[in-house]
């Protein structure tokens, strides 16, 4: 008999803490199931996260029990700071997935920081318009409208007529009563949710934890690769995640800011009037024909091979496979075993303007937006910040396009700032997925009948990618090749280089993108880290630089690796700085072939 009284006092103590703040409890798993079915739309088919109601009432319930453990009056200002929390940040994430389809982001915590009084305001009074309240942040307000009338109700209990007070009063209390009889049942049912809960979501919070712990944003991205990644599946998470992958950009921009302020060009030459460096996306070179595969999808780029003036480089490779990782080796001085970090080192943009370069960065990727993935803030928040930008360039487009070819119309715009001496750096898509997407409708040539015998396991679904795959690299065929007609005439050095490679159904792999979390073997590093290069250089120039030519050809068949190549462009430019070291420079003959080609900090390429 001791033990059933001890058994029904652990009971009710577990259910003590809801019955201590049921209304908080109610309405705020309420709140977390009306802004999980707003953001998370087939959440009710169980195919985002399957898991929302267990761990919510899971988080329900630690709330509850902080603020059970909590002396009264202290309860009263936690609960009152939770409710403001909570109910602010669902109707501004919900609000944000109305208007620009994504929850919060970095970077909408970013651009919120820059916001000014008057752009604060325009935001507060479209919140209250007709069309957001009649959207899913209505539900939301609905439900605080609803919290609030139940506040008022058992505080001002005059406000209702008595004959209804007294009904209200009769069920309240007979409630009461029947609650108090049933707490053993009670505190069974919830302490079988709680290991329910506890066991189902202990992954989620486990995932939270290392993407929380991460100690940069990089690492912090790498972890969002992984397929057991967070979910983020309520308002206050992504506002938690938010402001701390600011708070570990920050770190990494204060060291690139001082490092800015102390950049020096010891001399410079302008050996290149004009240096064109364009940047491509996810082409993987065993899919480019001027490589040898079998459809033709670089023509424009083979023709100007064959006219003599675009030498090809055969043995060239990514240090990762992730833009983001890519872009701070390519703008940085780092090279992969230097001391320090890549935010310790100059950024080579920074350094053309320091000599006297006109430096130009037309993106179609990098420019700060609401709906940004953190691999996209990852990747351009060092670009993106205002002291950074300033320092590096000179000339920026201001918006992005749905096709790269936009990007010439942006320069045509531009062009008119041009200097004597010129950095023009081209950002482009590329072949970034949906690779369908990437492509307009007419130049679409393959098709996925096309590779019937070339891929005979592949089903008719993984051969259309495989076709959209090849029709991007087709039009980023053309898109490059006008680039290149736009210097036809100047005296101009053009190089080509993507960011990394891509999977798209390579050998018999049923699989297209890239394995970010998969140990690096020789198939795997074939496919998403070689990567086309080459330079072309108009007729001017060579004539002009005989000598440049004749070092961009001698060093087409060098192995290298493109954490290395700003200390080219540096010698392209005729710039001598502290950072330059003439042994990563691919021209040089004192380049250092022998260098470990480094994939991810973890695997030698030339020994796989």
């Amino acid at each position: 008999m001791r033990y059933l009284k001890t058994i029904k006092q652990v009971l009710a103590a577990v259910a003590e803490p809801l019955h201590r703040n049921c209304t908080f409890a109610v309405f705020m798993y309420l709140l977390g199931c009306i802004t999980a079915w707003a953001t998370l739309p087939n959440v009710r088919g169980a195919h985002l996260y399957d898991n929302l109601y267990l761990e919510l009432f899971l988080d329900v319930y630690v709330f509850t029990l902080i603020l059970t453990l909590l002396p009264r009056k202290v309860m009263i200002w936690v609960r009152g700071f939770f409710y403001v929390v909570l109910y602010a940040t669902a109707v501004v994430d919900v609000y944000c997935f109305v208007k620009f389809q994504s929850t919060l982001t970095p970077t909408m915590l970013q651009l919120v920081g820059e916001t000014d009084s008057r752009e604060s305001g325009e935001f507060l009074r479209s919140c209250v318009s007709p069309d957001v309240l009649m959207s899913d942040v209505g539900w939301v307000l609905l439900l605080l409208f609803v919290h609030v009338l139940t506040a008022l109700r058992l505080r001002f209990p005059h406000f209702i007529p008595r004959r209804w007070r007294e009904l209200i009063k009769s069920i309240w209390l007979r409630t009461c009563e029947l609650l108090h009889r049933a707490r053993p049942i009670i505190g069974t049912a919830v302490l079988t949710l709680l290991v329910w809960s506890v066991c189902s979501s202990a992954h989620n919070k486990a995932a939270m934890h290392k993407l929380m712990s991460g100690t940069t944003i990089g690492e912090v991205e790498h972890t969002l690769t992984e397929k057991d990644h967070a979910v983020l599946y309520q308002p206050v998470y992504r506002l938690v995640f938010s402001i701390y992958a600011n708070t570990l950009t920050a770190k990494q921009i204060d060291r690139l800011v001082r490092t800015a302020k102390t950049v020096t060009v010891d001399s410079c030459s302008f050996r290149s009037p004009n240096i064109v460096l364009i940047i491509g996306e996810s082409f993987n070179r065993h899919h480019s024909s001027q490589y040898g595969y079998v459809m033709p999808t670089t023509p424009r780029q083979q023709k100007l091979e064959r006219q003599g003036r675009l030498v090809k480089y055969t043995d060239v490779v990514s240090p990762w496979n992730l833009t983001s990782f890519v872009f701070k080796h390519l703008f940085s001085l780092y090279c992969v075993g230097d001391k320090g970090e890549w935010c310790d080192y100059p950024l080579f943009p920074e350094l053309f303007r320091k000599a006297g370069y006109h430096v130009t960065f037309l993106t179609n990727q990098f420019l700060p937006k609401a709906k940004e993935a953190v691999y996209d803030f990852s990747g351009g928040f060092f670009l993106n910040n205002p002291k950074l930008s300033a320092a590096q360039f000179d000339t920026r487009n201001t918006q992005l396009h749905r096709y790269d070819e936009d990007l010439l119309k942006d320069y045509d715009e531009l062009k008119g700032q041009n200097t004597e001496n010129n950095l023009i750096i081209f950002h482009l898509l590329g072949q970034h997925v949906a690779y369908r997407q990437r492509s307009p409708k007419e130049h679409k040539k393959f098709r996925g009948d096309d590779y019937k015998e070339m891929k005979p396991h592949l089903n008719a679904r993984e051969r259309q990618t495989l076709a959209d795959y090849d029709n991007a690299i087709l039009y980023n065929d053309s898109v490059v090749t006008e680039i290149v007609k736009k210097f036809e005439n100047e005296d101009a050095i053009v190089i080509y280089v993507p960011d990394h490679g891509e999977e798209c159904y390579e050998g018999d792999m049923h699989f297209f993108c890239r394995m970010h979390s998969a140990k690096i073997d020789a198939r795997l590093a074939h496919a998403e880290f070689d990567i086309p290069m080459w330079i072309w250089c108009s007729r001017q120039y060579i004539k002009k630089r005989p000598e440049v030519f004749r070092q961009v050809v001698n060093a087409r068949n060098r192995r290298f690796m493109t954490d290395a190549l700003a200390h080219m462009l540096l010698y392209l430019g005729g710039i001598h700085a502290r950072d330059y070291k003439e042994q990563y420079n691919l021209l040089s003959p004192e380049y250092d072939e022998s260098r470990p080609r480094i994939l991810k900090n973890t695997t030698d390429y030339d020994k796989l």
